[in-house]
């Protein structure tokens, strides 16, 4: 059976943390599978793993919250996709305030949006969440370097994929 192993081994794609709030329950991950899927109107589609806390939350949730991370931000990508909200409240560990429905915005960031959860689509081990911007980051003077694929592979998951 073919696979994506040698295509996936050269990408080097963006990766975001993606927050959520269910309830009184906020959890929150280290995301490489999103992705802006419509200009208009503007759509943009989260996977979240099947065994990612933040998956489980964010089935009961109304809203996410995508964030660009900065590569000097390494130490947010390992708390968010080197730690597990089953053992630790991540959100106590870092600056945020609450977004459009509640979400977790995290304060030191690049840019975010908060996106309404439109549709969840199976994508086999992964659940895609299709979200419409709801609120955003105002935008920055200059386009930042990004965190990317290859500044966290070494990064051990706190979740297997």
């Amino acid at each position: 059976m073919a696979g994506l192993d040698t295509f996936a081994e050269v990408l080097d794609h963006q990766m975001y943390v993606v927050t959520t709030r269910a309830g009184d329950e906020r959890a929150g991950c280290l995301v490489g599978f999103a992705s802006q899927c419509s200009i208009d109107p503007p759509l943009f589609m989260v996977w979240l793993s099947l065994a990612n806390r933040t998956y489980r939350v964010a089935h009961g949730a109304s809203h996410l919250a995508v964030h660009t991370l900065r590569p000097e931000q390494r130490a947010t990508a390992e708390l968010f996709g080197g730690r597990t909200g089953d053992d630790i409240d991540k959100f106590d560990r870092v600056e945020w305030w609450p977004g459009e429905g509640g979400v977790p915005v995290l304060s030191d960031c690049c840019a975010w949006f908060v996106g309404r959860v439109l549709e969840r689509v199976d994508g086999g081990d992964h659940v895609g969440f299709l979200l419409a911007p709801v609120a955003e980051s105002p935008s920055g003077p200059v386009r930042p370097p990004l965190l990317r694929l290859g500044d966290v592979v070494d990064l051990s998951p706190g979740h297997p994929a």
